[in-house]
C-alpha cells in the first residue's frame, strides 16, 4: 500500500508541467479524478491526491501532496465529510484557485452508520447522482478556464449521455434477479446509494467507517438473517479489513463471492480502472451472487 501510495503521489506532482496550455487541477480521490478527465479531456492535467485502492475515509496527505495542489487552478472534493482531510490540505496550502464540491446540491441522504457530518457520502453509487458530480465538475472548470467553455460542455453531455445508458443498464441486470433475492451483505456500508436507487437491500457488519468493529451482537444477527434468507450475495470490498466479513461467512455457512470496488477505483490495469468500468464490475459481480449462480 506504501508503494501505492507514493506512485499516486508522483503521478500528481508534475500536473502542471505535462502540458504546458493544459489547466492544472486536483482531485481528492480516484473517482473524481477519473470524472475530471472525462470533463476535461486533453484541455486539463488532472491529478489524484488518494489515487487507487487508497482508503480516502483516513488518507493522510504529505507535505508533496499540499505542494502539488498549490500549482493546481481547480480542486475537486467529494464533500459531505468524506474527504475532510482535503480541506485541511486546502486551508493549510491557502489555496486560491476554484474548489469544488461535487456533491454541492445534490439530494445526499442521512448517514445510517458512522458520521460524516450527517449525511451520507457515497453518493456516486448512484449514477443519476453521479451525472450531479460532472455538471459540478463542469461548471467548476468553466469558472477556472472559461475559454475551454465549448469543450467542457461538449464533454460532459456526451458523458452524462454515456451514464443514463449506464443508469438504464443497471436498472435492467437488478431486474433480472427476484426482488425477494436482491439482499447483499458487504464489509462496510458504503452501497446505500445504489441500493436505493436500484432496489437491492445492503446489511454491512460494519458501519460506514471502513475499520470500525462491530459488536457481537451484531455480528450474530447479521448471520442469523443470511440463514434464514438464504443470503448467497456476501462480498468483501477493494478498502479496508476483510477479517470480520470472512469470519461471519464462514460461521454462516457461506463463501465470499468476490471484491467490490466502492471508495476507489482499482489501479489501471484492475477491473475497476474507470468510474463506468466500476459500477459495471460491481454489477457483474452483484448480479449472479444475487441469483444464487456459481
Amino acid at each position: 500500500m506504501h508503494r501505492r501510495l507514493l506512485l499516486a503521489a508522483g503521478a500528481a506532482l508534475p500536473v502542471a508541467a505535462r502540458a504546458q496550455s493544459a489547466v492544472p487541477a486536483m482531485a481528492s480521490f480516484s473517482i473524481l479524478g477519473d470524472l475530471l478527465r472525462e470533463v476535461g479531456g486533453e484541455r486539463v492535467a488532472a491529478g489524484v491526491i488518494a489515487g487507487p485502492d487508497t482508503d480516502t475515509h483516513h488518507f493522510q496527505p504529505r507535505p508533496s501532496h499540499a505542494e502539488a495542489l498549490r500549482g493546481a487552478r481547480i480542486a475537486i472534493r467529494n464533500g459531505a465529510g468524506f474527504d475532510a482531510w482535503f480541506d485541511r490540505l486546502l486551508a493549510s496550502t491557502r489555496f486560491a484557485g476554484v474548489t469544488v464540491t461535487a456533491t454541492e446540491g445534490l439530494a445526499l441522504r442521512p448517514a445510517t452508520g458512522h458520521s460524516h457530518g450527517g449525511k451520507d457520502p457515497h453518493a456516486w453509487q448512484d449514477v443519476r447522482l453521479a451525472i450531479g458530480y460532472v455538471r459540478n465538475i463542469e461548471a467548476g472548470l468553466l469558472r477556472a478556464d472559461p475559454a475551454g467553455a465549448e469543450v467542457y460542455r461538449a464533454r460532459a453531455a456526451d458523458y452524462a449521455r454515456r451514464l443514463e445508458a449506464l443508469d438504464g443498464w443497471i436498472r435492467a441486470q437488478v431486474a433480472t434477479v427476484p426482488e425477494a433475492r436482491r439482499v447483499v451483505v458487504t464489509s462496510h456500508d458504503a452501497f446505500g446509494y445504489f441500493g436505493a436507487a436500484y432496489g437491492v437491500r445492503f446489511l454491512a457488519p460494519q458501519g460506514m467507517s471502513a475499520d470500525a468493529e462491530p459488536s457481537a451482537q451484531q455480528v450474530a444477527a447479521l448471520i442469523r438473517m443470511i440463514r434464514a434468507q438464504g443470503v448467497t450475495a456476501v462480498f468483501l470490498e477493494n478498502i479496508g479489513n476483510p477479517a470480520t466479513l470472512r469470519r461471519l461467512a464462514q460461521e454462516a455457512g457461506v463463501r465470499v463471492r468476490g471484491r467490490l470496488y466502492a471508495d476507489a477505483l482499482s489501479a489501471p490495469d484492475g477491473p475497476a480502472a474507470s468510474y463506468e468500468a466500476m459500477m459495471r464490475a460491481n454489477v457483474g459481480l452483484l448480479v449472479p451472487a444475487m441469483r444464487g449462480e456459481g
